[in-house]
């Protein structure tokens, strides 16, 4: 192997370990946000106005540490990342909107939650990236 391949794959390996460390803590964040207020601070608003600021930060850590990731991919990887991104976005816009519709018309008991939205994104992205592996082999 030379050495500049051997360096794309130490830069590579540096970027991906940074993104998950960023998404860990950014998803610890969101932990922190939502249970904190019920089971740490019952009642007091201060601190959990930090945990919300500080997981948007972590987010826009994450979102940084993402595209750093991509950007050291090589271009066969930066496509099938694109295309996987764009169904995920299709998909996130169209089902949320339905889903939206859905709850505001009445026609589905219950309320829509993000959650739910959250879960057919993460899905969807993890399903093309699959498919677009296999497909580009």
């Amino acid at each position: 192997m030379k050495k500049q391949d051997e360096e794309w794959e130490v830069l590579n390996w540096r970027n991906t370990v940074r993104l998950a460390s960023w998404t860990f803590a950014w998803t610890a964040s969101v932990a922190l946000a939502t249970f904190g207020p019920e089971y740490f601070w019952p009642g007091n608003t201060l601190p959990t106005v930090l945990a919300i600021l500080l997981n948007a930060s972590l987010g826009a850590g994450m979102i940084f540490a993402n595209i750093r990731h991509l950007k050291g991919q090589d271009e066969l990887q930066q496509k099938i990342q694109l295309e996987a991104m764009a169904i995920a976005l299709g998909v996130g816009v169209v089902g949320g909107l339905t889903y939206s519709l859905l709850d505001t018309t009445d026609v589905m008991a219950g309320d829509a939650e993000i959650a739910m939205l959250v879960i057919l994104i993460g899905l969807t992205y993890l399903g093309a990236s699959i498919i677009g592996q296999i497909r580009y082999r």
